[in-house]
């Protein structure tokens, strides 16, 4: 994959919907989010025509809280999950991400106040509007020493919202980090 990735969702759409972009404009994956569903269950897409898949995202429970959610590859196998750190991530947004049942990252907020004051301007008509121009949350993967590999900044945008994710450091499990990315993101903006 060409970093950085662009990650963009309508912010007033009836249906959630995500498209990932390279550096260069090339779609990496979309999604869009069926309604009304009790339990998760997300199929990504190469791109918007929906002709290729290239996963699904299933969560193991119906209350989120801390939910974890599989991610399935179109042959049926499972190459990794993200899930929810419960009671830590009530303040400022924790994740575990895993393959194989072996720990690889942690994602986690790195400023949760950015978050905080953004959704409390969001919710003020008219100055709500511009609440994406002032603050811009910040996310970090990285290993159990501490060690990161990529950074998820939110980025200015009106009527969307816009995150760009950088790499740091050589993964190997670049597809993991991306579906938990995806993941979190679509759990994050419910949140706020």
């Amino acid at each position: 994959m060409n970093y950085p990735l662009t990650f963009r969702f309508k912010v007033v759409a009836i249906a959630p919907q995500m498209a990932v972009t390279d550096a260069q404009g090339n779609s990496v994956c979309y999604v869009k989010q069926k309604l009304f569903k009790l339990k998760e269950n997300i199929v990504v897409y190469k791109d918007d025509t929906k002709s290729s898949t290239v996963c699904e995202i299933k969560a193991d429970r119906i209350i989120d809280f801390s939910a974890n959610y599989n991610f399935i590859a179109p042959d049926g196998s499972e190459f990794g999950n993200i899930k929810r750190q419960g009671m830590k991530s009530l303040f400022s947004a924790r994740y575990d991400i895993s393959r194989e049942g072996q720990p690889l990252f942690e994602l986690r907020e790195e400023n949760p106040w950015v978050k905080f004051f953004d959704g409390l301007f969001e919710g003020i008509p008219v100055i709500g509007a511009f609440s994406g121009y002032l603050f811009h949350t910040r996310y970090v993967i990285q290993n159990a020493a501490g060690k990161k590999f990529f950074t998820l900044h939110k980025r200015p945008a009106f009527f969307e919202g816009v995150f760009e994710l950088e790499q740091h450091e050589e993964t190997g499990a670049d597809l993991v980090a991306l579906m938990s990315v995806l993941m979190m993101v679509f759990l994050e903006r419910q949140r706020g």
